[in-house]
């Protein structure tokens, strides 16, 4: 383990004090603003403005920058009161860990299942529902992200105070009462983190700290976070940490890294999280990243949200191509072949605006792409949020479905869909009236270029039966139609467990080749030298396939009894090699 000292924010020491840090490089002066609206100067050098003072874990505070403008710490640990409130002091250290001797599971073992906590009933709803998640075959949650955000319902993707998980959700212990809960059930916990931007209402950094951004260079968020500048890069490592230190948790997914310029801080932020845990803890960093960048999942990032995966599977089970899925409707087939081979589609070809993407994958093992068929993202970034069971063939669905679940990459799953939920998830917000308004109007006008949505009632963000729309009804988790689609993943992840993940490790791809239109052939080597072979056929007609004579059958749908042809909207899975 390497020293890894973090320096952002309040800091309850041993004897009782804190010690409160602040960079504010553009500030004269600064205060500490306390819960009795006594003001303590801070002493200034170099951009820091630092005190230490006698208040104990609880203490609510504020910065005063220049006499005039009170702000919350942006480093704030704890948000009791909104982004606008004050800061309270946190204790990290008084939850009682029944959990100290867990270190994780590997890699290779992992089932992740994306969840939004304040559709769930906060952290105490979602622990909850663990006990059914584990019973599936899932080995880890995926929390959607929790900074502070404005208001109480948010997807996460606004936030703007990320040291704060969202006291809507319930406190900073409750959420460590969460991941203390997965843990007995051998789940790992995952967080779903925003280092690319802050939300548009309650950043102040701009107003005492402007060189955290940098006006020459634009995101669709705005100015540019300044990834050059220390102080900057170590907020954001600051939060890793305090995410893998102070909470335990088990991994982190980085959210839309193709926005952040500075390559090399994603390599130093994972040299140092991996450097600050015993060499026995399993410590899993995974990229969202339209670049499709291969060599960043070989310095220290284990894995990439697959989206091409993801895109030409939603092409072939649904037929849309407007929008980023006309990248996929040109020779699909051909592209999942691809896809299935080698784990990015795009590797450096151009796509439909003109720009190369990618950088070539195939030498990547099968475990270092996450596959989906439903995330957040592409069901809530429709206009009306429907998920796949709305759009999609059921058989289809169903086969689709098996090769999520039984290839060598890892797969993940959205909440409710393993029980065929048909409520939509939407985009809610609660912000203030005016920017509620302005995301309305930006919601219709993203939907206004796609025929499909043309006419079609889009929902407002800010309305809360948009919140409580997507919040899944559990109640129909015990209907005839969902018990069945439970047992159907549950038999998918028991052959996962027992035939996929023990071989996993050190598996890679073989040849995988196009059967007919929209019908493939795929194979791997696993570990052990065996050979795992998926035929799928998501089409309407019949096509050949090899027979594989000499492997055992480990999952057929719709398959039928002739081993050298594949009916429509079928899937035949064999294990050449096993007992």
């Amino acid at each position: 383990m390497v020293e890894n000292k973090r320096r952002h924010g309040a800091w309850l020491d041993d004897q009782g004090q804190t010690r409160f840090n602040l960079w504010a490089p553009d500030a004269k002066r600064v205060a500490v603003v306390l819960q009795d609206d006594q003001q303590h100067e801070m002493t200034g050098d170099n951009g820091w403005f630092s005190t230490t003072l006698e208040v104990a874990a609880g203490t609510d505070y504020r910065y005063l920058i220049n006499d005039e403008l009170q702000v919350p710490d942006p480093a704030s640990r704890w948000q009791a009161s909104d982004v606008h409130g004050p800061s309270r002091v946190a204790d990290p250290g008084q939850y009682a860990w029944r959990t100290d001797d867990w270190q994780g599971r590997p890699w290779q073992e992992t089932v992740l299942y994306e969840l939004h906590v304040g559709t769930l009933g906060g952290y105490a709803g979602v622990a909850d529902k663990l006990q059914d998640l584990a019973d599936l075959g899932v080995t880890a949650i995926e929390l959607m992200p929790l900074g502070e955000f404005p208001g109480g319902r948010n997807w996460g993707y606004d936030g703007v105070l990320p040291f704060a998980p969202d006291s809507s959700y319930g406190t900073p212990d409750d959420l460590r009462a969460l991941i203390d809960r997965a843990h007995e059930l051998g789940l790992m916990v995952f967080i779903d983190v925003v280092y690319n931007h802050f939300g548009p209402d309650g950043n102040y950094l701009g107003q005492y700290a402007s060189a955290f951004f940098r006006e020459d260079v634009h995101t669709p968020w705005g100015a540019a976070i300044d990834f050059r500048r220390r102080q900057v890069r170590d907020f954001f490592i600051d939060n890793a940490l305090m995410w893998v230190q102070d909470y335990r948790v088990d991994g982190l997914r980085l959210d839309a890294v193709h926005a952040i310029g500075e390559r090399d801080f994603l390599i130093e932020l994972a040299e140092r999280l991996h450097g600050s845990i015993p060499s026995i803890r399993h410590l899993h960093l995974v990229l969202e990243n339209e670049h499709n960048d291969a060599e960043l999942l070989q310095r220290g990032f284990i894995a990439q949200w697959n989206d091409d995966g993801h895109n030409v599977l939603h092409h072939l089970l649904t037929g849309e191509r407007e929008g980023y899925y006309a990248d996929y409707a040109e020779d699909a087939t051909q592209k999942l072949a691809r896809c299935l081979r080698e784990g990015f589609i795009y590797q450096g070809e151009n796509t439909r605006h003109g720009t190369a993407r990618g950088s070539s994958s195939g030498h990547l093992p099968p475990s270092s792409f996450v596959l989906f068929l439903q995330n957040h993202d592409q069901i809530g970034n429709r206009a009306v949020g429907e998920r796949l069971l709305a759009l999609a063939d059921v058989d289809a669905l169903k086969s689709a479905t098996a090769l999520l679940l039984l290839s060598p990459m890892i797969p993940l799953l959205f909440m409710g869909e393993e029980w065929g939920c048909e409520q939509p998830f939407q985009f809610f917000t609660s912000h203030n009236d005016e920017l509620g308004e302005a995301v309305r109007k930006g919601r219709q006008n993203e939907f206004s270029e796609f025929s499909k949505f043309s006419g079609q009632a889009i929902p407002t963000p800010n309305d809360e039966q948009t919140f409580k729309a997507s919040a899944p009804d559990y109640a129909m988790r015990t209907s005839p139609a969902a018990q069945s689609w439970l047992a159907f993943y549950r038999e998918l992840l028991a052959l996962r467990h027992q035939h996929i993940v023990p071989r996993l490790l050190g598996s890679q791809a073989l040849e995988s080749r196009v059967l007919g239109e929209a019908a493939v052939a795929a194979g791997w080597q696993l570990g052990d030298g065996q050979i795992l072979h998926i035929d799928l056929n998501l089409s309407d007609t019949h096509v050949p396939t090899d027979a594989h004579d000499q492997g055992h059958m480990l999952f057929a749908y719709r398959a039928g009894e002739q081993a050298d042809r594949l009916p429509p909207r079928s899937i035949r899975v064999v294990l050449e090699g096993a007992a």
